[in-house]
């Protein structure tokens, strides 16, 4: 996939605590702000490999179908622990049958008449 199919988000944590996230359609205007220091050769989404690392930022990072997502490390941190904390709803395991859906007892018999 071309770098022209993506859009770029950069999250970051603002000085009032905020998380900001801005999106860039063309990665020149991050490689503005940030130095790249090298390519993505290892992710398992095929289509991020060959994308840029940036020095300061986690990513790339799948971030839905067409979006690429960079994180500073803090953000990277917070939102992992939130996403590692958050609890799961259990599912619900099958109940017993009731006695009544249940087969009656069979007798057997060694009689066999044909």
């Amino acid at each position: 996939m071309s770098l022209d199919k993506f859009v770029f988000r950069v999250v970051t944590r603002g000085t009032d605590g905020e998380i900001k996230t801005k999106e860039y359609v063309r990665v020149d205007s991050i490689e503005k702000m940030h130095t790249q220091v090298g390519i993505d050769d290892c992710s398992t989404d095929l289509n991020l490999r060959g994308l840029p690392v940036f020095s300061g930022l986690i990513g790339p990072i799948p971030d839905g179908k067409g979006f690429v997502r960079y994180e500073s490390p803090e953000v990277f941190e917070t939102l992992t622990k939130e996403w590692t904390n958050t609890k799961v709803p259990r599912r619900r395991r099958r109940t017993a049958k009731p006695d009544s859906l249940t087969m009656p007892a069979v007798e057997l018999t060694d009689d066999v008449t044909i």
